[in-house]
């Protein structure tokens, strides 16, 4: 699946805006970048790494002309707007044992010696992939938001598409992680990885990150390998692997824009409520997805204690690997 040379960039952007269709999204085009639909009426800018500063125009076509409650992008760090956020990426030209820390090093070999690593096929990984996926979202403690049909059916749309690659780390025979890639342009993301918790011990997520990423950096035209944006909800522990994996928080602004009818109706007393329904509703998806909007708007839009606290927040509790990217930069 998926071929090793960049495509063009508007058929790479068709190509991942048609698989987002094929999920049942809206995809919409601007002058600076594409939009999906999320939950809500949520529109996220894509690709996901780009950063970019909408035109008032571009909002008002996205909240007036297409319904949009709220957007959500990326800004350069030096923007005036938005809220201390981070990409978590690697643009190194050479990965491998030595660029991690004692502690990684020690886990992937590990790792290595416990599974085989390899692409499979799509078959495989829609009939075995389920059973990860819901062992994944119980240890992070995050909801389960589809059935294993509608799961099913996400990645069985990607069957004719360029571009998208599969993953695992097999162990006995096993799918113990695994991993769907996806190449935007001279990016690669990593779009889906998982583990099941039997295997954690055998190390199998640092063998699949590291050979995953081992194997991309020496494609040729490779910018940089793109690997999740700091969650609105998730807590920051999700992304201390990646960190150690040698992967670095990229600093950004992350800017929420709300529908001017919504707009003033945020606010430091509006977020509280909503907060404290995510946390005495956690199985519930929106209230912790509102909350993490409302935090962003509001830190992104006022000077008040609210923007104090979500820049805490938002830059996910500081790792240390976010500290240094931000001074100098699983």
């Amino acid at each position: 699946m998926g071929g090793r040379l960049a495509l063009p960039s508007l058929m790479n952007a068709e190509i991942y805006s048609e698989w987002l269709r094929r999920q049942g999204l809206s995809v919409v085009r601007t002058a600076s970048s594409c939009w999906h639909s999320q939950v809500c009426r949520v529109y996220q800018a894509f690709p996901y790494h780009q950063l970019i500063e909408p035109s008032a125009d571009e909002i008002q076509e996205l909240t007036r002309g297409h319904g949009a409650l709220a957007l959500r992008y990326s800004l350069p760090p030096g923007a005036a707007k938005g809220a201390p956020c981070y990409h978590v990426v690697y643009t190194g030209r050479e990965y491998g044992l030595e660029n991690l820390s004692s502690w990684a090093r020690k886990n992937v070999r590990r790792g290595l010696r416990n599974t085989n690593v390899q692409t499979i096929s799509l078959e495989r990984y829609v009939r075995e992939g389920w059973a990860l996926r819901i062992d994944t979202l119980a240890r992070q403690k995050r909801v389960l938001q589809e059935s294993e049909k509608d799961w099913k059916r996400t990645y069985n749309a990607i069957s004719d598409l360029p571009g998208f690659e599969i993953w695992a780390a097999e162990t006995h025979g096993k799918l113990a992680a695994t991993i769907v890639i996806f190449r935007f342009d001279d990016w690669y993301y990593m779009v889906y990885q998982q583990c099941h918790s039997d295997y954690l011990r055998d190390h199998a997520p640092n063998a699949l990150s590291f050979r995953v990423t081992e194997e991309l950096v020496q494609r040729p035209g490779v910018r940089g390998i793109f690997y999740g944006m700091q969650s609105l909800d998730a807590p920051a522990s999700v992304d201390e692997f990646k960190f150690r994996m040698g992967y670095e928080a990229r600093p950004v602004r992350q800017c929420v824009e709300l529908h001017p009818w919504l707009g003033p109706f945020v606010n430091r007393t509006s977020y509280g409520l909503v907060r404290a329904i995510a946390r005495s509703s956690p199985q519930q998806y929106w209230p912790a997805k509102a909350a993490g909007m409302f935090r962003v708007f509001l830190a992104g839009t006022s000077s008040n204690s609210i923007q104090s606290r979500s820049s805490q927040e938002v830059s996910g509790a500081a790792t240390p690997a976010e500290k240094a990217a931000c001074a100098g930069n699983e």
